[in-house]
């Protein structure tokens, strides 16, 4: 070893010497002109501090202009070390003046030999390092930590390279002869079970997409999308024992739950909690659900306005009056203190809290009811209040008891007694036909001859008062959609409102689904208890809320389903007609999934809907895949794209059509989006 003192008398070619750090430079002959990145020289300067230098620099003595000595070495080989060195005499690890070892070489020309050292040599195949980092984890036992400050790279590096040394030894040797590319075999260390990883790739078809791959290793598993993976969380399916499969390559949005079953147990089992304080509440049942029981043919109740006491009106005034002060005070800030944006939180949950209370059920209602919970369609516990079974329904008044309050003759069986005109017989008739009472009832015959006229005479003043016909319309529409088992309209209208669960599985579960029953749920709410005091209600509305419950009885009654017996053409035109009147968007509502479209219609159709979408060069990547794998593909693709089938597109307006090119610049100016196809726009404008 040639001491550091002495270097400069030192000129044989070959010899080992140490020079001093601060006295290396840069050679600018060498031929790596592209600069070191600072990750590689971050790994170098780990590896460096844990082992040392494994490899010396290549030097040659730095000349002045005259051709002198200048006492430092210019680095032919090794300036990533160099840099390295520098970074840790930075970070005070070692000094400036610390010996580096070094090979003096005066003899071969430092470009070429520069060039040579990095040219020259074949580096380690990456299935070698992903198995050597694996050894050195299973053989030392050391973390993805400690592997990491010893090679200079992240924690999450190391457990990336470690899951892939675990792929399948026969998987790791296609991937070594080039039968699989990188991408492909992160893709199978998804999963670490071996026969698994193989026997996707067995089954696998010839386009080999990563994506493919994983859908494949995963198709039995949750995504952490999925609702019951929401209500349930992460930890607690954890805590139970439940494994959650990570993809350490791609975003994974959380993972994939590999025990069903476990998933489902402890949705069912947190519910079943929520139920229990549910039932608290005084109901005579509750039952849990994953999925609602929509056909469980049960009547439902709705809560009924009641007053607030004396003490929660005079608590929810003065939580109005303070929120109103604040609002005053604060209108033209910015920003809100903190103190007082959590006041006015506060202030807006007391408010909710207290208008709660201003709907309640009967104390009977919850007596002989009950409550389903089931999991929401967004991965919360949906309460449904207000169920009651056929056995806890109330009895009905008998029949026979009105007719003989009105005073007709009824047989010891119930029956009432006709006369040979098919007229009914009073009472006092069947104890003396002959006497003249002047409490005989009116024969069937005149009543009807009678109340002929006069509904003669409603139809032609009601005809004459269309605000008074808009009343009469909403209260046999309110009658009849909240009030079933009660004849209580005059009107002969008869609003029939399709199951649309009978014809799309799930539909009620939905987004979509969830507000209109929230919607017909606060209707029935604020609508009497008792139907004879519907009219009033009614004629006591604003406006507004007139129209508002006109609007929902009607809504409820649209019926633009197509069965495939009924040929109804002109109805189905008027459909697309009103769906362009309201400006329908359905992409609010429903998403093409494999689930929801794309599995259950042809490849043709997969491929024709990613063209229109996407692109031809994206519909032709996915052609070749199996139908399930491409519909799966295609469902990623056409995310976010706002894609329709045909038969959910809005029509076109008149007044965009394509021969009005004064009008659609018009359009496209404000905003307004455009047809799809010159005659269809799926998305409304924003």
């Amino acid at each position: 070893m040639t001491d550091t003192v002495n270097i400069e008398a030192v000129t044989a070619s070959g010899t080992e010497i140490f020079v001093p750090l601060n006295k290396l430079r840069k050679s600018p002959r060498n031929a790596r002109k592209t600069p070191h990145s600072e990750a590689h020289v971050e790994a170098l300067a780990a590896s460096i501090a844990v082992k040392g230098m494994l490899q010396n620099l290549v030097v040659e003595p730095e000349q002045d202009a005259d051709g002198g000595p200048t006492g430092s070495y210019l680095v032919t080989i090794g300036e990533g070390r160099r840099l390295a060195q520098l970074l840790r005499a930075k970070r005070k690890q070692i000094k400036k003046t610390e010996p580096i070892r070094c090979v003096l070489d005066t003899e071969n020309d430092p470009q070429e030999i520069s060039l040579d050292e990095n040219v020259t040599r074949e580096a380690m195949h990456p299935a070698d390092q992903f198995e050597r980092f694996r050894e050195l984890s299973e053989r030392k036992g050391w973390g993805a930590e400690e592997i990491a400050a010893r090679f200079g790279v992240t924690p999450h590096v190391v457990r990336q390279r470690l899951r892939l040394g675990a792929v399948s030894s026969r998987l790791m040797q296609v991937y070594r002869e080039g039968g699989l590319s990188l991408d492909q075999l992160m893709a199978f260390a998804i999963v670490e079970d071996h026969a698994r990883q193989e026997q996707v790739y067995d089954n696998l078809p010839y386009n080999r997409d990563p994506s493919q791959i994983r859908r494949d290793l995963t198709r039995m598993h949750i995504a952490a999308t999925d609702r019951r993976v929401i209500f349930v969380g992460p930890e607690a399916y954890a805590e139970a024992g439940g494994i959650i499969l990570r993809d350490l390559f791609t975003e994974d949005r959380g993972g994939f739950y590999e025990d069903v079953a476990l998933l489902d147990r402890l949705v069912i089992e947190k519910l079943e909690r929520v139920a229990v304080e549910v039932q608290a509440e005084g109901w005579k049942w509750t039952s849990v659900h994953i999925d609602h029981p929509h056909a469980h043919g049960l009547r439902r109740l709705y809560p009924q306005p009641v007053e607030l006491s004396a003490e929660d009106e005079a608590a929810r005034e003065a939580a109005q009056v303070e929120y109103d002060a604040l609002t005053e005070q604060y209108d033209s800030a910015e920003d809100l203190p903190d103190d007082v944006d959590q006041r006015f939180g506060e202030l807006e949950a007391e408010i909710e809290r207290m208008d709660a209370k201003r709907h309640a059920y009967d104390a009977d209602d919850i007596g002989r009811g009950g409550v389903f919970v089931v999991l929401n369609h967004d991965g919360t516990a949906r309460i449904e209040r207000g169920f009651v079974r056929p056995e806890d329904e109330k009895p009905e008044p008998e029949a026979d008891a009105e007719a003989d309050e009105q005073g007709y003759a009824v047989t010891e069986d119930g029956e009432i007694i006709e006369d040979g005109d098919g007229d009914r017989v009073s009472a006092s008739e069947t104890e003396d036909e002959e006497a003249e009472d002047d409490g005989k009832p009116l024969s069937d015959l005149l009543i009807r001859d009678l109340t002929a006229h006069r509904t003669l005479g409603l139809r032609l003043a009601l005809g004459e008062q269309p605000d008074m016909a808009l009343l009469a319309v909403i209260h046999a529409l309110a009658a009849q959609t909240f009030y079933r088992t009660v004849e209580a309209h005059c009107l002969d209208i008869r609003p029939a409102s399709v199951n649309l669960a009978s014809h799309a599985d799930g539909i009620e579960d939905t987004a979509a689904g969830k507000a209109l029953a929230d919607r017909h749920a606060a209707w029935a709410t604020d609508l009497p208890r008792d139907v004879a005091d519907l009219w009033g209600f009614i004629v006591g509305l604003d406006q507004a809320s007139v129209m508002a419950l006109f609007a929902h009885c009607a809504s409820l009654t649209i019926n633009a389903v197509k069965q495939p017996w009924e040929r109804k053409p002109r109805a189905h035109e008027t459909a697309d007609k009103l769906a362009t009147a309201l400006a329908v968007d359905m992409t609010a509502h429903w998403t093409p999934t494999a689930r929801t479209y794309l599995s259950r219609v042809t490849k043709a159709h997969i491929a024709a809907a990613v063209r229109e979408a996407v692109s031809d060069e994206a519909a032709d990547r996915i052609a070749g895949m199996k139908k399930q794998p491409m519909a799966e593909a295609a469902e990623q693709l056409l995310a976010g794209t706002g894609w329709l089938p045909s038969l959910m597109r809005t029509p076109e307006p008149a007044w965009l059509a394509a021969e009005q090119p004064e009008v659609r610049e018009v359009a496209e100016a404000e905003g307004v989006p455009q047809a799809q196809d010159g005659d269809r726009y799926p998305i409304a404008a924003e």
